[in-house]
């Protein structure tokens, strides 16, 4: 009775096709031939990565998840999760610009129509066109539901008013999915989701925000002032904007998860490479118990997340539930990229403080995973409701 029942169940098995398997050597030798080396140049002159990513659309890597009907590749969530993993590690801004497509994808891909699929997923799955997604305002970013721009039926046509902030691929990007709110006081039962495309009249781009890392990273905020959008760019129907919403972090928490991991695994190379190099009481630190110690928990952290990661993923790709495990993934890598590039400062001592070793720069990278697609505290709750909800 157990065997028949085994047997039923579909085994979880991250084991590589051999189609993967070349892509992702194709992908690694890219990232170590082309984007390792600029990534310091990228990141202090804070230039947008244009070759970098002219790249990937050369590559096809765009359209990894979108099926080949529109112009994709039509392959598993699981297969981008590691490519974009393998981006991170080499270039976490490039890795960055690379995921945020996905927020645009995944919502056109699980919500538009056949027509609007046809329109906006080709040029996105060729590398033509960028994607961004816009729900975060000055009073809306954990409050998902207090989104404040406002979207008004005219005839044939929305008006979009208001202002988004920190959108990622902000002012690079040709396609966005919008949240904009048809009624105020239904808090997130008014939330409709839009395709905005770039250009429109009335939609402009405001201020480039200064951050403490990923200096060329663009988050740039919009500006919608009487932007006039077709009923034909509604996104599924209205005031169904929050399950949009909701279901497209869910997908992405597993990008900003991976991108995480990236930048923990790229600290933890550089932290053991240069413990062996480092020679203090005549012995290299490697020998030390303390720096043993260290980077065995850093290898466990990385290895603990990126079995979430892979998980989740996985989960996705087979049509079962995978939000909690997706925010569990992104809570651990995001924490764990801190924690790992902390303590690879720290195995390089004063050196790890200097501009000149890549580690100060990981350290400043990672903070940001911690606070972006929701922040550790926000992903505590979404993990406790859905622990709740399960019998």
């Amino acid at each position: 009775m157990i065997r028949e029942k085994l047997k039923k169940e579909k085994e979880m098995d991250f084991s590589l096709s051999n189609d993967q398997k070349a892509i992702l050597d194709l992908v690694e030798e890219v990232c170590r031939k082309e984007f390792v080396p600029l990534a310091d140049e990228i990141s202090r002159e804070g230039k947008f990565p244009e070759q970098n990513i002219r790249k990937l659309a050369e590559l096809d890597l765009f359209g990894i998840t979108i099926p080949s009907e529109y112009s994709g590749l039509g392959m598993d969530y699981l297969t981008w999760t590691l490519i974009t993993e393998k981006i991170c590690k080499a270039c976490a801004t490039t890795g960055l610009i690379f995921g945020a497509n996905l927020l645009c994808t995944y919502p056109l891909l699980k919500f538009a129509s056949e027509e609007q699929k046809k329109k906006f997923l080709s040029p996105l799955a060729k590398g033509k066109s960028l994607g961004a997604f816009a729900l975060t305002e000055p009073e809306a970013g954990s409050d998902a539901g207090n989104v404040q721009t406002t979207a008004k039926k005219e005839g044939d046509s929305y008006i979009l008013n208001g202002n988004k902030i920190f959108i990622t691929n902000g002012e690079v990007a040709d396609i966005y999915i919008v949240i904009a709110t048809v009624d105020k006081r239904s808090g997130a039962r008014g939330l409709t989701a839009f395709i905005v495309e770039k250009g429109r009249e009335g939609f402009t781009f405001g201020q480039h925000f200064k951050k403490m890392g990923l200096n060329a990273l663009p988050n740039v905020e919009l500006i919608f002032d009487n932007c006039r959008i077709p009923v034909a760019n509604l996104l599924y129907k209205e005031r169904r904007g929050f399950r949009v919403a909701m279901e497209t972090f869910a997908a992405g928490r597993i990008g900003v998860g991976v991108g995480a991991l990236g930048i923990a695994e790229a600290a933890f190379k550089k932290a053991k490479e240069y413990s062996k190099q480092r020679v203090q009481f005549g012995r290299s630190i490697s020998s030390f118990q303390a720096i043993q110690h260290a980077l065995a928990d850093m290898a466990t952290q990385i290895e603990a997340a990126k079995y979430l990661l892979y998980r989740a993923a996985w989960l996705l790709d087979h049509g079962k539930p995978f939000e909690k495990m997706a925010s569990m993934g992104k809570l651990y890598a995001s924490e764990t990229a801190m924690k790992v590039s902390t303590k690879a400062v720290q195995i390089f001592g004063g050196y790890g403080y200097m501009k000149d070793y890549p580690v100060e720069r990981y350290m400043r990278e990672a903070k940001l995973f911690e606070i972006i697609e929701g922040t550790s505290e926000i992903q505590r709750g979404v993990i406790a409701n859905l622990l709740f909800k399960e019998k």
